[in-house]
């Protein structure tokens, strides 16, 4: 599968970004979908993960309750709604694709993921 994500740019303390991820391909509903970002000198970290329906979530302890991620796959997307943003939320964000690994919180990491996108930048100032 083939990702492309967008929505990022730059926001003040407190406002709000939407992130999408368009993918191709006539198999999404397979694919259990993930956000990650990496912020400059830091390595990649997860932020959230959606199960093939949309039944199931994981977020990032930082992001809980702020972030809401969902997909429609019918139109072979996932979002991520980034609520009351923060400067340490600054970072380039990736979306991510698997079919194979289980849906469990130890397997959100970032090399568990075999598809990626291109990274949209989330810029977040104080």
């Amino acid at each position: 599968v083939q990702l492309q994500a967008s929505g990022g740019g730059l926001v003040q303390a407190g406002g709000s970004l939407r992130l999408s991820c368009a993918a191709s391909g006539r198999t999404f509903y397979n694919y259990i979908m993930g956000w990650f970002r990496q912020a400059p000198g830091k390595e990649r970290e997860f932020v959230a993960a959606i199960n093939w329906s949309g039944s199931s979530t994981y977020y990032a302890d930082s992001v809980k309750d702020r972030f809401t991620i969902s997909r429609d796959n019918a139109k072979n997307t996932v979002f991520m709604q980034m609520n009351s943003l923060k400067p340490e939320d600054t970072a380039v964000y990736y979306c991510a694709a698997d079919r194979r690994i289980p849906f469990t919180i130890a397997t959100m990491r970032a090399p568990e993921f075999s598809s990626w996108g291109q990274g949209t930048l989330v810029t977040v100032s104080s």
